[in-house]
């Protein structure tokens, strides 16, 4: 196979593959989970994605996933969506991670109120929401570190 037969989606989906953690590795800090989750959004300077890392009782990766995509400045969430998701994966506890491609460090309010019905709805299930980080182009913004959850 020569190297112009290869889409952008399957080589976005090998550099995922090379560059995050293995199910079963465990995550133990925020730089770790940040380090895990950059691969996923680095096709995406433009959108906003929200991505979701499943979680088994040790805090051991079962999966993560795109869940939603949206435009430059927002992304449809559905918190059925993620309940759905967390109950096929046997999760029991997620960390959900969106990005900014405007680079802005905050969170808006309306990341503030998602995060809050997805915390609400897990915990109806017995699912432990760990963190909301916040990606842009240097850095990172944990709702956890700062107390925010």
């Amino acid at each position: 196979m020569s190297l112009s037969s290869i889409s952008d989606r399957e080589l976005h989906h090998e550099y995922v593959k090379r560059f995050t953690l293995s199910a079963g590795d465990i995550l133990s800090s925020s730089d770790a989970v940040v380090k895990h989750l950059r691969a996923y959004f680095a096709n995406e300077a433009d959108r906003e994605k929200l991505v979701i890392t499943y979680l088994n009782l040790r805090n051991a990766l079962i999966g993560t996933e795109v869940l939603f995509t949206g435009t430059l400045s927002t992304s449809a969430v559905y918190p059925r969506e993620v309940v759905k998701r967390v109950i096929k994966y046997h999760a029991a506890a997620i960390i959900i991670a969106h990005n900014h491609p405007s680079g802005n460090p905050e969170p808006s309010q309306d990341d503030k109120a998602i995060t809050e019905k997805i915390k609400q709805v897990c915990s109806l299930i017995d699912v432990n929401l760990h963190d909301h980080i916040i990606l842009y182009r240097d850095g990172y913004t944990s709702f956890a570190d700062k107390g925010l959850l």
